[in-house]
């Protein structure tokens, strides 16, 4: 009978120590190359204090890729959407060159990197109501004749959204095609997904789950990867876009609901040729998931707008569509080159701020140089680790000169938008956060002109007035526990 002792326990430590050094030293080779400087020095950290479990984790959590194969895939799809989409015929270089000239660089930036032209003559609403969100939405389904194109992040058939799923049942029975995209796990983690399932298996939607986790069936990568992207099109006419998922105000969570904690949203409703943009985005992300190429759908020129009171006209819009699919990090680019140009005012809205260095500089920086630098986040958050991380950043922030406004508990500020100035604007999925700019598939759109300018500061001025101002001071005074947690949940946040 086997006895272990001494001898072999120090050979068992031995080969552990070996395999440790190796493990570091590998680390010390290949964690540089291709990775932001601070995103490497946090996996070194993890793998020289804990070799093994640091290793580990990085087989889980350290490729942001989607892999060759699903990348070729998209790069295939992406070729013969535009294609089809004939792009072209919605650019209008005159009107392009009309603008300032640091917004047309922009402009040139977003369709080098996202390919999407800016575009002109659009209409803009912009929609703040939670129910107001979904009832507009709801409503466009019900005029549907041809197709309804939807992708949200976090779908949910409640007592809040069924309206919205019983309103494109409804198209489905008049013979209208409605095409259904929700990220796997993202929606998978919200209680009655099974019976969600269900009651789409009894209709005539087409459904597919984004980035599914399916191991048996050959579908695996790291597990954090998201598609985020929040995109409502119906027949080519009219879309929406913006921070809302297709769920309750309060995430269907008994908790929430008890403590009246509700998500704040900001929505775009859009019609003229940027709904084709919209289009093509859900196009490469419906293809990707289940194989169909609809370029046969997005061929035709969306019609003229039509009038709507209240509604802004002739707006320049261009959506950017970013995230692992991409090497770029185009909304990262986008914005901090948005950033730096600013020259009086700088106003931004983002529920998880927790950027890279780039994007930190750039903010600090543009309050050092005397620009009015605003940040709306919450007061309280949704998630505990990306909460902490985002108030290691809020000393650096404030001794710069930025003002921080935190809304009012218990709602959750969801919104992701910001501006520059009286020229330019953006709505969309994107948080300014890491995971946005490296692992989520987002979609924002870049606005300009500043009649959107001054719609969306009326928002702004919305949250100034329910937000109470957070000062260097009062910050300075939190806990040496509270900025240790802060601190650790920063590092936490660079593993990427």
């Amino acid at each position: 009978m086997f006895e272990w002792g001494p001898t072999q326990g120090a050979i068992l430590g031995a080969i552990i120590l070996a395999i440790e050094i190796v493990i570091i030293a590998a680390a010390l080779v290949v964690l540089p190359g291709g990775r932001r400087p601070q995103t490497a020095m946090a996996w070194l950290l993890l793998i020289i204090a804990i070799p093994l479990f640091g290793f580990l984790l990085f087989l889980l959590f350290g490729r942001t890729t989607v892999g060759k194969k699903r990348r070729a895939q998209q790069e295939e799809v992406n070729e013969a959407i535009l294609a089809a989409a004939h792009l072209e015929d919605i650019e209008d270089e005159h009107k392009r060159l009309e603008l300032p000239p640091l917004v047309q660089t922009f402009a040139k930036l977003n369709r080098r990197l996202g390919v999407l032209p800016l575009s002109f003559g659009n209409t803009v609403e912009l929609i703040e109501d939670y129910q107001a969100q979904i009832d507009a939405m709801t409503a466009e389904v019900a005029t549907a004749t041809d197709y309804v194109n939807v992708q949200f992040y976090i779908s949910s058939w409640d007592h809040v959204t069924a309206p919205f799923f019983e309103e494109l049942v409804r198209a489905t029975e008049r013979g209208v095609t409605v095409r259904f995209l929700f990220d796997h796990l993202g929606s998978k983690g919200i209680p009655g997904y099974k019976d969600f399932l269900k009651k789409l298996d009894g209709t005539k939607i087409q459904y597919a789950p984004m980035l599914p986790i399916r191991p048996f069936k050959g579908e695996f990568r790291r597990p954090d990867l998201r598609n985020h992207r929040k995109i409502l099109v119906v027949d080519g006419r009219v879309a929406f876009s913006g921070s809302q998922n297709l769920i309750e105000a309060c995430y269907d969570k008994p908790k929430n609901q008890k403590l009246g904690r509700a998500w704040v949203e900001l929505i775009a409703r859009v019609e003229g040729p940027v709904v084709q943009e919209l289009n093509v985005v859900f196009a490469t992300d419906w293809f990707t998931e289940t194989g169909e190429n609809l370029g046969h759908v997005i061929g035709s020129v969306p019609p003229p707008p039509s009038d709507r009171p209240g509604a802004l006209t002739g707006v320049g819009v261009q959506v950017v569509p970013s995230g692992p699919g991409f090497v770029t990090e185009n909304n990262l680019r986008l914005f901090n080159s948005m950033i730096y140009s600013a020259e009086k005012r700088l106003s931004l809205t983002s529920p998880y701020f927790v950027p890279d260095d780039s994007l930190l500089y750039a903010v600090t920086t543009a309050a050092q140089r005397g620009v009015e630098v605003e940040l709306f986040v919450g007061a309280t958050a949704d998630q505990f680790m990306v909460a902490h991380a985002q108030r290691s950043y809020y000393e650096a922030l404030l001794t710069a000169g930025v003002r921080i406004w935190l809304y009012p508990e218990p709602f959750v500020l969801h919104a992701k938008h910001f501006s520059v100035d009286d020229q330019v604007a953006v709505v969309g999925s994107s948080n300014m956060d890491m995971r946005s700019f490296v692992l989520n598939y987002e979609v924002v759109m870049m606005m300009t002109g500043p009649e959107v300018v001054a719609r969306l500061a009326q928002v702004q001025d919305t949250y100034r007035a329910l937000s109470t101002e957070l000062t260097l001071e009062e910050w300075q005074r939190r806990s040496r526990g509270q900025r240790y947690l802060d601190n650790l949940m920063r590092l936490t946040a660079t593993l990427q």
